[in-house]
């Protein structure tokens, strides 16, 4: 409901005015393709497992953005495109503020202690989980320290709540309760390789969900300061946020995955082909573009001047490599990082050009145990044939 309503009214705020630039149309559907999917993901799991905190918190997650833009887009018109039509217009400011401020972060950082059962690793954790309430205690405190709302959003009001004799203490646990939500943070991290070191079978492969989105969202995040770089225009000023949303929404697919079990040891081939294509789109890129720089400096040597050329032979060595550097770096992957199933392939290989050729049946029973042992590594390892009977004997053919 909350969605329709922002739906709404940004429809209605459209051409007003506002103290700061409005995000582009695309750029807010991505918002909200983003806490839709955080709510949705939270409503699956809460409604499946509702002793599991995740699924709350991420509810949590999707209401408060739809709830703090709403807010602000009622404020908006409230205050500027219909000033005087709504009551509590200043009111909404406060919530967009408080929804939309650092209680979020805050509140997500408990994901890292709970992932994926919603139960600490120990007892030994619940110091940090004390330490969490008192900092979200700080956050909302300090909601209430006066001064200006909304510098960062559309509308820019004093806070009508604020307390002026408490100002400066306010302040300070507002501080306080920020360091706590970081020191919760770092310590909701280190729970995670605890709980990965500790962990077999489904809970391993959940956890490597969780850290391939982490991952992805830090590759974009870092991406940032290089695309930055680039020339701004209109049509392109939106790229960095779509992609920073796109990586941000990788966190809650991940985590739906990993609870609700969907084909959850993808993630190794998944994982795979991220470090294949990953470090082979870097280092085509680096090719090309050195390969230019290189051509155009030659071209320059040999006839005095730049040319087209040095693009298309580029371009057309790039193409050449594609097939034969995949597959070094594939290999070099499965070495690396894969080595127990590179070698157990390399074994089943060995073992099937074997087969066409072995003859001797002892020899083939040998090499069909070995091959057993080397691939799966069971304590123990042997084979039984069935005994030839008589019955056998009378009804095979001439």
């Amino acid at each position: 409901m909350s969605f329709v309503v922002m739906g709404v009214l940004r429809f209605l705020n459209a051409s007003t005015p506002t103290a700061a630039p409005r995000n582009p149309l695309v750029l807010d559907f991505c918002f909200w393709l983003l806490f839709v999917t955080f709510a949705t993901v939270g409503a699956l799991v809460a409604s499946r497992w509702p002793k599991n905190a995740i699924g709350w918190i991420f509810c949590w997650l999707g209401l408060s953005f739809s709830l703090g833009s709403a807010s602000e887009e009622y404020a908006l018109y409230a205050l500027v495109t219909e000033a005087g039509s709504l009551p509590g217009a200043k009111g909404m400011v406060w919530l967009t503020s408080l929804f939309g401020g650092p209680i979020v972060f805050a509140l997500f950082a408990l994901v890292f202690l709970l992932f994926p059962d919603g139960r600490l690793p120990s007892r030994r954790w619940r110091p940090v989980v004390w330490l969490e309430l008192v900092a979200v205690v700080c956050l909302v405190a300090w909601a209430f320290e006066p001064g200006p709302l909304g510098n960062l959003g559309l509308v820019r009001v004093s806070n009508p709540f604020g307390i002026q004799d408490a100002a400066g203490l306010l302040g300070t646990l507002g501080l306080v309760g920020l360091f706590m939500t970081l020191a919760v943070a770092v310590a909701g991290g280190i729970s995670l390789v605890v709980r990965f070191r500790g962990a077999r079978g489904v809970e391993r492969q959940q956890i490597k969900w969780f850290a391939f989105s982490g991952v992805v969202f830090c590759a974009v995040f870092a991406a940032g300061p290089f695309l930055w770089t680039l020339p701004q225009s209109p049509a392109t000023a939106w790229i960095w946020p779509v992609l920073f949303l796109a990586g941000a929404s990788t966190i809650p697919a991940a985590v739906g995955i990993a609870i609700l079990r969907h084909r959850l040891y993808d993630i190794d081939l998944l994982i795979n082909r991220a470090l294949v294509y990953g470090s082979l789109t870097a280092t085509l890129l680096a090719g090309y573009f050195g390969g230019i720089v290189v051509l155009q400096r030659l071209f320059v040597v040999l006839i005095g001047e730049r040319s087209t050329l040095a693009v298309v032979a580029s371009t057309l060595l790039i193409a050449a490599l594609f097939n034969p550097l995949r597959r070094r770096i594939q290999g070099f992957i499965d070495r690396r990082f894969y080595r127990r199933k590179y070698d157990a392939a390399k074994t089943l290989a060995a073992f099937t050009a074997r087969l066409r050729e072995e003859t001797d049946l002892d020899a083939l029973s040998d090499n069909l145990v070995g091959m057993a042992s080397a691939t799966m590594q069971p304590e123990h390892a042997s084979l039984w044939l069935r005994p030839e009977t008589t019955d056998a004997k009378d009804d095979a053919p001439d």
